[in-house]
């Protein structure tokens, strides 16, 4: 009769191990099951920043501040640049192509942004993020031209210079990129909303420090009719040979003009520009008497490094300018 050899302690002990191991698996992969659900999901992968582009510097600080993260932004005119001579290049029209929304300033600003759109074939939404602001009109100056073909219109377009208006073109921003990208909408109000708050303690900053030059002081000299908006919202008359573009070249008459105005009602500054050339102020400051206040930024940013890296910091800049040459002088 065959010998039965009984299984000894640490065996049976295995062998309970390994059934109960295997009844694991087999519940685990049992179709429908949590585990298997959960093994089998991909990993969750974050959706792509939403490919928008700018024009030029300003506008892409406004888009920053509210899309952030979510977006991938290109701005056609770098900081420092002028965008009204701004030519555009081929890799300007293939950023186009590859972008979900273009925003414009309009109001003229872009001369050659509608011939590069056309150009591009792009199917991208187009932007126009000065929609709902009252324009002011361009002041005409004797002898100016427009330069190659760059045609301003008749409105002024600078109109990020009054911060009741940057809150407008925060506002469009918005309402735009919540309708490209709804699944990240609350993140698009959130930010515009912290963004539009410290725009209104700027705009308290602004009116604060005007406040401290006398009123009979409060005029200034720049090279082009940038700062219409600026004037209107904060009570500083802005005078300049140059008419909205710095394409147009003021005629001697208009420079003689304002020479004869600084010397009459006693200007005590001049101001440069810092996308114009200086030496027409700098001609004017030494055939005056006038000294040079400063640089504003009227057009564009400057890099990262510089004193006007963002809206707000150019804002700030150009008020502690005008306030340093004028209040106490």
């Amino acid at each position: 009769m065959p010998t039965r050899t009984m299984p000894d302690r640490r065996s049976i002990i295995s062998g309970l191990a390994l059934l109960a191991g295997t009844a694991f698996a087999g519940a685990a992969a049992a179709p429908g099951s949590a585990l298997a659900q959960a093994g089998n999901a991909a990993p969750a992968v974050a959706a792509a920043p939403l490919p928008v582009v700018a024009t030029f510097s300003i506008l892409g600080d406004f888009i920053a501040q509210v899309g952030g993260d979510r977006l991938a932004l290109t701005s056609l005119v770098q900081a420092g640049a002028d965008a009204h001579v701004y030519s555009p290049t081929p890799a300007d029209a293939r950023a186009l192509v590859a972008s979900r929304l273009i925003f414009i300033n309009g109001l003229g600003f872009e001369g050659w942004v509608n011939r590069l759109i056309r150009s591009s074939a792009t199917k991208a939404t187009v932007v126009t993020a000065t929609r709902s602001i009252v324009p002011l009109k361009a002041e005409k100056k004797g002898g100016g031209h427009s330069h190659a073909g760059h045609d301003h219109g008749e409105n002024d377009p600078h109109a990020w210079q009054s911060v009741a208006n940057a809150k407008l073109y925060v506002a469009n921003i918005e309402a735009a990129l919540v309708t490209a990208d709804p699944a990240n909408a609350e993140t698009y109000r959130t930010n515009a909303k912290a963004y539009t708050a410290k725009l209104d303690a700027l705009d308290a900053e602004l009116r604060a420090g005007i406040a401290r030059i006398p009123a009979d002081r409060r005029k200034i000299i720049t090279s082009h009719d940038a700062f219409q908006y600026f004037e209107k919202a904060y009570g500083v008359t802005f005078i300049s040979p140059r008419g909205v573009s710095t394409s147009a070249e003021p005629s001697p008459q208009a420079v003689g003009r304002i020479i004869r105005q600084i010397r009459d009602e006693k200007i005590p500054a001049v101001f440069l520009e810092n996308i114009s050339d200086q030496r027409l102020i700098q001609r004017i400051a030494q055939e005056t008497g006038a000294r040079v206040g400063g640089t504003l930024y009227s057009d564009s940013l400057t890099a990262a490094g510089g004193p006007a890296p963002d809206y707000i910091a150019m804002m700030r800049h150009n008020l502690s300018q005008i306030v340093g040459a004028l209040a106490g002088a």
